[in-house]
This record gives structure tokens, C-alpha cells and sequence, in this order.
């Protein structure tokens, strides 16, 4: 068992420093976006220092890859991700994406049942969300909105939110959250031409 934890902790070097040259990212760069002095992360990809976690959880942050791509976790032999769903208050919540920070994706679904009363809760952070199947009942501050398939909402989530059934019946959405400040980059709006090359 210690003979393939070694194994194991050896090839992280080698997988750091294959990752930040994929990247084109300097040591330098590398050390200014973990706080990882240059020579720590250096010694780290030569294999002259042993990894830890305190040294590994920021370097997964900032190539933003899972932790579990950095220690070389095994395959499961299932190409298929499977991020396991959360349930709160009766709606189930799927992750979508798999990369600690930056915008994250989930799927929610709240099952069909009775109406509920509005609880707006606040917390940092940025927020969109787009209604693919049912009505979506959303309280944003002093509106009380209902978006159907197909509508999209964007908002602070420092305004006190809620979101629900509008009518008893199953609805599905997806929302994209990322930190205060960060907010979706739209490219295109339609009904408006394409710029000329």
C-alpha cells in the first residue's frame, strides 16, 4: 500500500509540470496566481518535493482542473461523468460542471406538489437561469415574476431571491452562478446582425 501511494505521489511532478506547459504558463505566473513560491513549485515537478494538499488544492484551482486529475485518480472505465445530485427542499440540484471555481453549472428540478411560500435568502454571487419545462414562480426583491420555458433571468444574488412552482406542476431549469462580479459574457443578441469581418 505505501509502495503505490509512492507511486502515486511521484507522478504528481511529472502531471504539473505536463499541465502547466499545456498551458504555457511560467513559474513565475504559476507562483503569483497560488502564492506557491517559485522554487516550491519547482522542486514539486521535479519530484524533489512531496505533494500535499495545501500545495495541491490551490495549483487544481488555478490550472482549474479536479483534484483528482492532479493525483492521476484511476479511471473508472466509464468515459461518462457522474456528478452525484443534491437534494434540497424537495428539488434536486445536478452539477454540471466539474472545475473548482469560476462559473458553475447545475440543472435543477423541482417535482410537481403543492405551492409554497416564498423564503428569499441572499448570498453572494452572480446569477442566470433559464426555464426549460414548466412555469418557474421567482421572487427577486419586490417582483414576483414567473418565467416560462424558454425565459432567462439574470440578477444579483445580493437582492433577497426565491425560486418555486408557479402552478403545482414539475419544472425544470438550468442556472449558471459564479462569484460576485462575475457575470455571463454574451456575444451575440438576437435580432441584431452580424458585425462585418
Amino acid at each position: 500500500m505505501e509502495e503505490q501511494l509512492d507511486d502515486v505521489l511521484a507522478a504528481v511532478g511529472p502531471r504539473l509540470r505536463a499541465l502547466r506547459m499545456s498551458r504555457n504558463t511560467t513559474l513565475s505566473a504559476l507562483a503569483e496566481a497560488t502564492g506557491i513560491s517559485v522554487s516550491t513549485l519547482s522542486r514539486l515537478e521535479s519530484g524533489l518535493r512531496r505533494p500535499n494538499l495545501e500545495l495541491l488544492l490551490p495549483l487544481a484551482k488555478a490550472h482549474q482542473v479536479p483534484l483528482d486529475e492532479l493525483v492521476g485518480a484511476p479511471d473508472t472505465g466509464d468515459p461518462r461523468v457522474h456528478l452525484r445530485p443534491i437534494v434540497r427542499n424537495r428539488m434536486t440540484i445536478i452539477p454540471l460542471t466539474r472545475r473548482p471555481g469560476g462559473i458553475q453549472a447545475y440543472k435543477h428540478i423541482l417535482p410537481a406538489g403543492r405551492l409554497e411560500e416564498p423564503n428569499p435568502q441572499v448570498h453572494e454571487g452572480y446569477e442566470w437561469l433559464y426555464v426549460l419545462n414548466g412555469k418557474l414562480r421567482m421572487v427577486l426583491g419586490a417582483q414576483d415574476l414567473v418565467l416560462g420555458a424558454g425565459e432567462a433571468a439574470e440578477f444579483d444574488t445580493r437582492i433577497p431571491h426565491w425560486f418555486g412552482r408557479a402552478d403545482g406542476k414539475a419544472v425544470e431549469f438550468l442556472s449558471l452562478f459564479g462569484r460576485q462580479g462575475e457575470r455571463m459574457h454574451v456575444r451575440a443578441k438576437p435580432g441584431q446582425p452580424a458585425a462585418d469581418s
